[in-house]
């Protein structure tokens, strides 16, 4: 049962190349998936045949998920993506807040991101775009 009510407020920080973005303003929402790749070790027993399959971790992997309001100009969300497509980057994603502890973990990221929408328009709506990255490791850090 859960001891804690959390109202989220994820932060989150790219870094491409010499250049960092803290993109909370323009941030809608914010999905963190990670996690190792499995590999199978089902070996032979005694007897003869497996009990049941065994799995090993492999590679870290995951994907952040993202969708950010678009703006155009310097140092503004567009610049920053066309900057990091087909490029590795940096996050650094928070649950709330900057400040890290045992109740808001900081994760540092490796990710790539193939591809983003540069424009995504319709009438009566705010501009947004959906992004996908692909993770190359993470680490996470509640100290």
């Amino acid at each position: 049962m859960a001891t804690t009510t959390f109202l989220s407020n994820a932060t989150c920080n790219i870094t491409q190349g010499a250049t960092t973005w803290d993109v909370i303003d323009q941030l809608s929402s914010l999905t963190l998936t990670v996690g190792n790749e499995s590999l199978e070790s089902t070996a032979f027993t005694s007897s003869g045949s497996p009990v049941g399959r065994s799995y090993v971790p492999g590679l870290q992997m995951g994907e952040v998920s993202m969708t950010l309001y678009l703006s155009y100009g310097a140092s503004e969300v567009e610049e920053m993506l066309s900057s990091c497509v087909g490029k590795t980057s940096t996050l650094v994603i928070s649950p709330s807040g900057t400040t890290e502890s045992a109740s808001n973990p900081e994760y540092t990221i490796t990710a790539y991101l193939e591809s983003h929408t540069p424009i995504n328009s319709s009438i009566g709506e705010l501009a947004t775009v959906e992004l996908t990255w692909s993770l190359s490791s993470w680490s996470r850090d509640n100290s």
